[in-house]
């Protein structure tokens, strides 16, 4: 539970030490103790002396480590890159009770594991439930960030009729989960409205991502789709005004759903800076990196900024 994360932290979950599990010519896998299990980082060190904050990356949902492909390898030329597996997805602990998925308690989680081996404020990037993790943590005060990226994200639900019906939407799809299996789960997921801009890719592009996606737990899964659904979590819209330009908002001009969650956030949050990748869909990383990677860059690097 949140409060018992929170209270593992402040009992100086800092003097824990990080496992280090793999090293490759340019990163290390590293395992993290947290509060109910262990998550899985994989960090590329950077330049020896870099000036920038680290950047650290978080995931949607199905994915891992590896969905961010070399892009952490390329945004490592200057700072320190570090990408988080949340729990129940890639080689992090696998929960199976929904409340171990409350998206603030996700936020804890990661905010612990990345103090332990990022001591300070670092700058934050999340992809869809990954942007909620994200956010939720930075308004709560759970993660230390500088700058913020938000990438097809939500601060979550306002409408209580919205509400109910996409709590039944997320109930159904985890029965679905449960009693489909993860491989033809998969199939129904990569088909969904949200991603038909992917349908564009290489086969060879979509069929790694429907490996990548088929390596994971159906039963855990399950679990993160009722206790991380969006109309669970607190709504965070009223919050977001502190923000201020710390915060960019990425879309994909072709993902019509949250290019418009979007423009309201940066209603909420006036002097938030907003992006538009034009030929590119829910996943702006996935279907236009090198737009992704300039568009991110510029954010982390443009002057002024507060720290």
């Amino acid at each position: 539970d949140r409060s018992g994360l929170l209270r593992g932290r402040r009992r100086g979950e800092g003097r824990r030490h990080p496992l280090v599990v793999a090293r490759e010519s340019d990163s290390e896998s590293l395992r993290v103790s947290v509060e109910g299990g262990a998550l899985h980082l994989v960090a590329w060190p950077g330049p020896a002396r870099a000036a920038a904050p680290p950047l650290v990356l978080l995931h949607g949902f199905m994915g891992s480590v590896a969905a961010w492909g070399d892009l952490p390898r390329r945004m490592a030329a200057d700072r320190r890159v570090i990408v988080v597996d949340l729990p129940g997805h890639g080689e992090s602990h696998r929960p199976r009770k929904p409340e171990s998925y409350s998206i603030p308690t996700l936020a804890a989680a990661v905010g612990s594991a990345v103090s332990q081996v990022a001591p300070g404020p670092v700058d934050w990037l999340g992809y869809s439930m990954g942007g909620r993790v994200l956010l939720s943590g930075v308004c709560d005060g759970l993660l230390s960030a500088r700058r913020v990226i938000a990438e097809s994200s939500s601060p979550g639900i306002e409408d209580p009729g919205e509400r109910d019906e996409r709590l039944a939407v997320d109930a159904e799809r985890a029965h679905l989960l449960e009693t489909l299996g993860l491989e033809a789960f998969v199939d129904r997921w990569m088909a969904m409205p949200l991603f038909a801009s992917q349908r564009r890719l290489a086969p060879q592009t979509l069929e790694r991502e429907r490996r990548r996606r088929s390596v994971h737990d159906a039963s855990a899964l399950a679990a993160c789709l009722r206790g991380a659904s969006i109309a669970r979590q607190p709504s965070y819209w009223d919050r977001l005004g502190p923000l201020g330009p710390r915060l960019l908002v990425l879309t994909g001009g072709l993902d019509p759903r949250f290019e418009a969650i979007g423009d309201a956030v940066v209603v909420r949050c006036p002097e938030a800076r907003r992006h538009i990748v034009a030929d590119a869909g829910h996943a702006v990383h996935l279907e236009a990196p090198e737009a992704w990677l300039r568009a991110v860059r510029e954010h982390l690097d443009r002057r002024g900024a507060p720290e």
